[in-house]
């Protein structure tokens, strides 16, 4: 007699790519002192009003928190997406605004929301769309509730948006959901208004949610300005319906650590989403939602951290710049480079930990076989430019010289 059977994630999700590149190298020590560019994790000075914000708010660690959030928070977040978006009073800080633990469990718990929320014709298997390459969470979730998942690419070099009305509107009408990351990880593409204006109109007229990443909305180039975002197309229709856009302090202010973020959005999904989250999502401490209100109420220290990658990115340019085309992204903080001429790209990741010391992360770990079994990250290698600009640097030189040779 067996027992039941057990559901089994595709290989490309089942372990994250951090975990196939520790593999790749273990057993191969680093050509110099190690620098780590390989995981996105932002490392610019902690904002001052951070460790203030806390201890004046230590005694909000000792109750439950509430899954909607505080009133503080909400408002907080309200009024920054109104000066970056011009939303004016489309966003309700009641109903259209709800906390998160980082933006990554929102992402992932979406499609479970989704899939209840849209409740598609009994008997058909719901559809996901997820961008190729791109975050994990976005298939995690869509798998977990049972979905096709369909990957995507840009349909133009430098977009983010495949040609949707090149997509079977049968399919469209399965689909619960589509995510996309703008600016994309790790290309750095972005989206624009026009491409956000179209997805909006269509998942309103097939009925599907379109859950909008955005959590690089804020770092981009200086010179480049600001990208659009999924906020200003709905502002101009004058509805939030589905739509919902996530974004967190990670990258923004440098706090990967403070685990705060937030969806905002059409307030009925939001509503249903809420009853899910208050059962199987976790909350956000109140004082961490202070210290995240302090932050959306400041630009400086969000200034600052452009400049500083802005400073990078200059140096990867002089550095790479023979050697490397299109190297510097309108946002972002990632180089994604295209090894292609000097090999496979986990074997370039391998070597360039053993003779440069520099840790990266082979671009197809990153994207996820198509149909015609092609990987979209085959050939690249993403270099996250989170160190500081000593150590950034000495790695881009280290891999001009190793590259320069080769």
């Amino acid at each position: 007699m067996t027992g039941p059977s057990r559901f089994e994630f595709p290989a490309h999700v089942a372990d994250s790519p951090f975990q196939r590149l520790a593999a790749l190298i273990a057993d191969h020590q680093p050509g110099a002192q190690p620098i780590d560019l390989a995981v996105g994790g932002p490392r610019h000075a902690i904002p001052p009003f951070v460790a203030e914000t806390i201890a004046a708010q230590a005694s909000g660690f000792g109750p439950y928190p509430a899954i909607k959030g505080t009133k503080e928070f909400r408002a907080a977040v309200a009024g920054w997406l109104d000066r970056r978006f011009a939303t004016g009073s489309l966003i309700d800080p009641m109903t259209s605004i709800l906390p998160l633990n980082g933006s990554r469990e929102g992402l992932y718990f979406a499609s479970l929301g989704a899939a209840g929320y849209l409740r598609k014709e009994a008997g058909q298997q719901p559809v996901v769309f997820v961008p190729n390459p791109g975050y994990p969470a976005y298939a995690v979730g869509a798998y977990g509730i049972g979905a096709e998942v369909i990957p995507y690419v840009p349909s133009e070099p430098g977009g983010v948006m495949p040609d949707w009305g090149a997509i079977d509107p049968a399919v469209l009408d399965r689909t619960v959901a589509v995510f996309v990351g703008s600016p994309s990880n790790p290309q750095g593409a972005c989206a624009t208004r026009q491409d956000w204006a179209d997805l909006l109109e269509r998942a309103r007229a097939h009925r599907f949610m379109v859950f909008a990443d955005e959590c690089y909305s804020e770092i981009y180039r200086e010179a480049a300005g600001p990208p659009a975002g999924a906020l200003d197309a709905a502002a101009k229709t004058g509805s939030l319906d589905n739509l919902v856009v996530f974004n967190s302090l990670s990258k923004r202010s440098s706090l990967p650590g403070l685990r705060c973020g937030f969806a905002a959005g059409d307030p009925a999904f939001l509503a249903h989403w809420a009853r899910l989250r208050n059962v199987a999502a976790p909350q956000v401490p109140a004082p961490m939602q202070a210290v995240a209100a302090e932050a959306y109420r400041d630009e400086a220290h969000v200034a600052e951290n452009r400049r500083l990658y802005d400073a990078k990115f200059a140096k990867a340019e002089l550095a790479l710049g023979a050697l490397f085309s299109g190297l510097t992204p309108p946002g972002g903080f990632f180089l994604w480079l295209d090894v292609s001429a000097y090999g496979d790209d986990a074997e370039v990741t391998r070597r360039m930990w053993t003779e440069a010391g520099v840790r990266s992360v082979p671009g197809s770990y990153l994207g996820a076989p198509m149909p015609d079994g092609s990987n979209p990250g085959a050939g690249r290698v993403r270099l996250a430019l989170v160190q500081d600009e000593t150590a950034t640097e000495e790695a881009v030189r280290r891999l001009a010289d190793m590259f320069g040779t080769w």
